[in-house]
């Protein structure tokens, strides 16, 4: 009677082979031929049970395969080593390839004889079409990366080994795979880099960062340097585990040296742009002031006759006063565009300012030009020197007005404006003139550049614009319209300081009589000259001719106040008043100069002092000033001491 577990155990096992239909299990007697087939077996390979069962195995294989006799050794081998296992190209029933993961296992009888095969067969299709795309992909990248002969493309391991070389490497660094692969890559960097550890430095960076870019110099084979444009990215796992680096370099030398030489070239043209700038500058400064001396000169020669009526006398000394000026004004234009002007900031509303400067304007171009205001509500406060400001657009509204020798309109507005660089007020002068061509406006600038006639103007107007602009720390600008107009504008920075007060005016300056005044000037002419001011104006001098000398007659003389020039050899001026504010604190001194660096660096707001060239009224004014004391708020010394 048979047993019925073990019948049970047999059912169970059928349903199982049963149940699977993505792998293909079948039995094969001794000879090969097919005994049983699952579900697995039919979707796989096509048969249905009763078209394959009885068969002969051989008809899964591909004629190639059949005639190289391998369904014998398949089951040959099965049977020898007790398990046969490989991945070949196999046929369904419609004659379709697929490809197949075969496992044959002999099956042993009771009494040790060879009872046939277990055949199990997957259908690896799928993944076998992703090997071969994924293998030719890789090919055609090696193919890719091999043919870049302009850039080194290889890869690092973790420790920074390098672990592939193409040929663009060979041809930038001179090394072949063979001489390389395995070395460090730190063999490219040049000793100074290694000293430093800017390998290890490159591969830090890597992995923080993302990413590494750099250009430096690195070392061929033959210890010649070349500049490198390298980056370095790392390379991940799919698993997210570090797994090297993937390093691009290229020599880019020749790019390096082509920059250089344009650099170069750059550099000589601004030079010859400079030294043609200076030229005409120079030109124009011999050009201005030899017409000035003539006056002087000539003026002061006709003096020298002794029978010149009073008239023609008075004539001469206006004519030499009148030009003296004219020469001071060149110059603050000058010293205004290289921005050495020494400037007097005050906190101002400048509508308040322009209103009563377009007053100004329409007495000074006259009746012909239609003066417009136009001012922006709650204007910010700016801090500028207010005579240099107004003396800029005085330049900008003589310039319109000549450039409308018919009459027209000119419109003097304020606005506010955001910028990059913070908060800006630009205060604007538009005219409905002529207008400007690019090639003008692009030198409009330059100082002693002009469109005018000779002796009509200096070229200094706009240059003062420009120069007292950037001074202040904002710009100008020029917008020009040729038959349209122009309009010239200096943007300010804002002042959050609260805005001053206008200062009293028509105080009349008085000057003690005797006042005892300390004179320090190192230049003979200069400082008789102004010795001759002092007394005219009832003061008593004392003479020194630098600073050593002043501070021995401090010592030894009661002196009411020191007037001091600042530019002079040894110990200058203003390290002498601040001396004489150490030693003698309630002493006044007042300083005088024509330009000095240390008064650009911020001394004009410690000291009180006067332009030069200056004059009798000058001078009282600015005396006055320092014996009563410090100016009020937003008051000068000039306005306080007005005479």
């Amino acid at each position: 009677m048979p047993d019925r577990r073990f019948e049970d155990s047999e059912r169970r096992f059928r349903l199982l082979v049963d149940s699977v239909t993505d792998h293909a299990i079948s039995m094969l007697d001794p000879q090969g031929r097919v005994m049983t087939w699952n579900p697995g077996a039919r979707r796989i390979q096509g048969y249905e049970a009763e078209e394959i069962v009885g068969r002969h195995f051989d008809q899964f294989f591909s004629e190639e395969d059949r005639s190289a006799d391998l369904p014998r050794r398949v089951l040959e081998t099965a049977a020898q080593e007790g398990v046969y296992q490989s991945e070949g190209w196999r046929v369904r029933k419609d004659g379709e390839r697929f490809w197949a993961n075969v496992v044959v296992n002999p099956i042993w009888s009771a009494d040790g004889t060879l009872a046939g095969f277990a055949e199990v067969v997957r259908d690896e299709t799928r993944k076998r079409q992703a090997e071969i795309a994924l293998y030719e992909s890789e090919q055609r990248f090696r193919m890719l990366v091999e043919g870049v002969s302009d850039y080194a493309i290889y890869m690092l391991d973790t420790e920074g080994r390098i672990t592939n070389w193409n040929s663009g490497a060979q041809a930038i660094k001179g090394y072949t795979a063979d001489e390389i692969v395995g070395q460090h890559f730190s063999i490219f960097y040049t000793e100074e880099d290694r000293a430093r550890k800017e390998p290890a430095r490159t591969l830090q960076t890597v992995l923080e960062e993302g990413r590494f870019e750099t250009e430096a110099w690195r070392v061929r084979k033959d210890g010649t340097r070349f500049f490198a444009h390298v980056v370095v990215d790392p390379i991940y796992d799919q698993s997210g585990r570090h797994a090297g680096y993937a390093k691009i370099t290229r020599d880019i030398t020749e790019k390096r040296q082509s920059q250089l030489e344009l650099e170069e070239a750059r550099a000589a043209l601004f030079q010859a742009q400079k030294l043609q700038a200076l030229g005409e500058l120079t030109g124009g400064i011999a050009h201005d002031f030899n017409n000035l001396m003539t006056v002087i000169r000539g003026s002061a020669d006709l003096l020298r006759r002794g029978d010149l009526p009073r008239e023609r006398r008075e004539r001469y000394l206006d004519a030499i006063i009148e030009t003296a000026d004219r020469a001071a004004t060149l110059t603050s234009h000058l010293l205004a565009f290289g921005r050495r002007q020494a400037l007097k900031p005050e906190v101002l509303d400048l509508n308040l300012r322009m209103d009563a400067f377009s007053e100004v304007l329409s007495r000074t171009l006259g009746s012909r030009i239609e003066i417009v205001v136009d001012l922006a509500p709650s204007l910010w406060a700016v801090e500028v020197d207010p005579t240099q400001l107004e003396t800029a657009l005085l330049n900008a509204a003589i310039n319109a007005r000549d450039a409308m020798p018919d009459g027209g309109q000119l419109t003097l507005s304020t606005r506010n404006e955001t910028a990059e660089g913070g908060d800006m007020v630009r205060v604007s002068v538009a005219d409905t003139g002529t207008g400007m061509p690019a090639d003008v406006v692009s030198r409009a600038f330059d100082p002693f550049f002009t469109t005018k006639p000779v002796g009509k103007g200096t070229g200094l107007g706009l240059s003062q614009i420009h120069g007292f602009a950037a001074q202040t720390g904002g710009q100008a600008e020029i917008l020009s319209v040729e038959g349209e107009g122009t309009t010239i504008s200096i943007l300010l920075p804002r002042s959050l300081k609260a805005v001053h007060g206008e200062g009293a005016q028509g105080e009349a300056c008085a000057i003690p009589p005797g006042l005892v005044v300390l004179l320090v000037e190192d230049n003979d002419q200069v400082r008789d000259f102004a010795a001759d001011l002092l007394e005219d104006l009832d003061c008593r001098v004392l003479r020194a001719s630098d600073a050593s000398q002043a501070l021995s007659l401090l010592a030894a003389e009661k002196v009411d106040l020191v007037f001091s020039d600042v530019v002079m050899p040894g110990m200058g001026g203003i390290d002498l008043a601040r001396e004489i504010r150490r030693l003698y604190p309630a002493l006044p001194v007042l300083l005088a100069s024509g330009y000095s660096e240390d008064i650009m660096r911020g001394a004009a707001s410690e000291f009180e002092f006067v332009q030069k060239p200056y004059g009798a009224d000058t001078l009282s004014i600015a005396i006055a000033s320092q014996l009563r004391g410090p100016p009020k708020r937003g008051q000068s010394a000039s306005a306080q001491a007005a005479c």
